[in-house]
């Protein structure tokens, strides 16, 4: 499973405060937190920023960077911040994200295949917001088919089927792990990724939902995952399934996590 770690998003008041401040110990606190936990990817987000976002994304990257030594999921609908991040980044980063709205795709594409990247693929249409099974399956094909077509090879596009909550639709998260069923089983190659938290919106205990959710979309498939690795009982969620699936030979990362303390 892969691991892109979420914290480091202006939204959170601390990180906004760290950004504004250019708080470089603060951040590789962070980063460096969530890397010794498990991540494979840090995410970086400056988009509360708006009008200077570019900056603050750039600057995020290099901070990071400067004593962190994984990629970078670069998170942004801005052309313009993404351009000038990874101009920036050291290695091959993950954009996060396009989608099929025209201005997005038309503006991004171009970005994405002038050098390699990882792609996060947002099952969303121009129209409306996928409900249905069928709906992001439809959206996630098209994006596959663009992506390729622009060069992007299949297995560096990460399909993200669109995390809704469940207390707006409590058929939202079916919807969402038939779609990764179903995209695994139609491009195989492909990646699969998602959000946990905005299955909980709304709704208490949500770190119960979150880790029984992970366990869900595991077993349906995800290869990829944006979470926080620092949260030990949902990397302990991660690691206990991705066993018993098979997916651990001889048990080695379970016993070893367990040998570290690192099982909650």
């Amino acid at each position: 499973m892969i691991i892109v770690g979420e914290k480091i998003n202006t939204s959170r008041k601390s990180i906004e405060e760290a950004v504004k401040n250019r708080d470089t110990s603060f951040i590789v606190r962070v980063a460096r937190e969530q890397a010794e936990a498990g991540a494979n990817y840090i995410d970086v987000n400056a988009g509360t920023f708006l009008d200077k976002e570019t900056d603050y994304l750039s600057w995020l990257v290099e901070a990071v960077q400067s004593e962190v030594d994984i990629p970078l999921a670069l998170d942004s609908p801005n052309p313009k911040a993404l351009a000038e991040a990874i101009k920036r980044h050291k290695g091959v980063p993950m954009i996060n994200s396009i989608s099929l709205e025209e201005d997005r795709l038309q503006s991004l594409l171009p970005i994405i295949s002038a050098q390699p990247c990882n792609v996060v693929a947002l099952c969303m249409s121009q129209t409306s917001m996928p409900t249905t099974v069928e709906e992001r399956v439809a959206v996630g094909s098209e994006l596959i088919k663009k992506l390729t077509g622009a060069g992007t090879p299949l297995e560096m596009i990460y399909v993200d089927p669109l995390i809704q909550p469940i207390s707006v639709d409590v058929n939202m998260a079916l919807a969402a792990l038939g779609a990764i069923r179903k995209i695994m089983h139609d491009f195989p190659g492909v990646n699969t990724i998602c959000g946990l938290s905005n299955v909980s919106f709304g709704l208490p205990k949500r770190r119960i939902i979150n880790r029984n959710f992970l366990s869900l979309c595991i077993s349906y498939g995800l290869s990829a995952v944006i979470m926080d690795p620092a949260d030990r009982e949902l990397m302990t969620t991660l690691i206990t399934v991705e066993m018993l699936l098979g997916r651990d030979e001889y048990c080695g990362n379970y016993i070893e996590a367990y040998q570290n303390g690192h099982l909650e």
